[in-house]
């Protein structure tokens, strides 16, 4: 009796009438510079697949990237760049690291004019949870978030140098030494060395990634804060900011909100309102000239903000400052007997 056969993934990216994800067309403009060598990551949780290509342009190499999924990326020859989660990593001829792809796309090129030449081992995050759970405390915060269900953010590691040990293990991994029937195996034995080199560390490597990421993003806010208070009268949008920053507008208002306590609306509101209390203050600047040197075009929207701020209306304010009370001449006494 014939079996009933597999379903399959079809030119346009579909099984069964769902989308799926397929990296194919991305890899099309290389043509042959690109080989599948084992497994997929949707049946199998790995997939291991060599390039050795050059371009012309840049090329957005992020697309192929599964979500869902973690990628190591052994890199022989050739420059690129990954971008997730505020941070970008550089790779550079004969560095290894890995990303994450989650929810949001992670941008990544690789360079023109250069040829270039390395190695992939993607991995899905059920994988991971599969052969790493026990391991949790132990693992890189790229990988420990995967164990504890907290994956959505794409975000990528620094890259390290490409050891000796581990080129061994690309040049192996390219042609599996073993039979056919047992390259399944074999492979997913591979993955999980991958893993056992690249995904564990001590923990005073720990401590240190958590202070680098603490002071990544205390600067980071120091920068919008910055842009902030330059652009009052006209702010720039989520989107413009982020790409100042270097992040995703999605991670920059979490990152924004856990160190300032508020949103970036509400932190500029506060700045807008500091500096007409400042113009008032000096008693160069009546409360319209304050309103629109800070951004605000309308009136009563700025007297009702400035009075949740500040607890008086503005026309009020500078009779309410110590400096403009010592400076009022007080009000005379009645004489006694009127």
């Amino acid at each position: 009796m014939l079996k009933p056969a597999k379903s399959t993934t079809s030119a346009a990216g579909t099984t069964g009438g769902a989308p799926v994800f397929t990296e194919r067309p991305v890899w099309r403009p290389v043509g042959d510079g690109w080989r599948h060598i084992h497994g997929s990551v949707r049946g199998d949780g790995v997939s291991f697949e060599w390039h050795d290509f050059v371009v012309r342009e840049e090329f957005d190499w992020g697309k192929s990237f599964h979500p869902g999924s973690l990628e190591v990326c052994l890199n022989l020859e050739g420059s690129g760049r990954v971008s997730g989660n505020g941070h970008e990593a550089g790779y550079t001829p004969l560095t290894v690291g890995f990303y994450r792809r989650g929810e949001q796309a992670l941008p990544a090129v690789r360079a023109a004019g250069q040829r270039h030449q390395f190695l992939t081992v993607e991995m899905s995050f059920d994988f991971i949870r599969r052969h790493l759970s026990a391991f949790g405390p132990s693992l890189h915060p790229l990988v420990r978030e995967v164990i504890a269900g907290r994956p959505e953010k794409s975000s990528a590691a620094p890259p390290t140098r490409l050891t000796s040990r581990l080129q061994q293990l690309l040049a192996s991994l390219r042609e599996a030494p073993v039979l056919a029937l047992a390259q399944s195996v074999w492979y997913q034995a591979k993955a999980l060395e991958v893993a056992a080199e690249l995904f564990f560390v001590t923990p005073d490597e720990q401590e240190l990634f958590c202070q680098r990421q603490h002071r990544l993003a205390s600067e980071r806010v120091e920068k919008v804060i910055a842009l902030l208070r330059e652009k009052l009268t006209e702010p720039p949008n989520l989107e413009e900011i982020g790409r100042f920053a270097g992040c995703s507008p999605f991670h920059l208002s979490r990152t924004f909100s856990a160190e300032t306590g508020m949103t970036i609306p509400q932190y500029l509101r506060q700045l807008r309102l500091e500096r007409a209390a400042e113009l008032l203050r000096s008693g160069k600047f009546n409360v319209t000239e304050a309103a629109l040197e800070v951004g605000y075009s309308s009136l009563s929207h700025f007297s009702q903000a400035f009075h949740e701020e500040f607890g008086c209306c503005p026309g009020l304010y500078p009779l309410r400052t110590p400096t403009q009370k010592s400076s009022t001449p007080p009000r005379a006494e009645p004489a006694a007997g009127r």
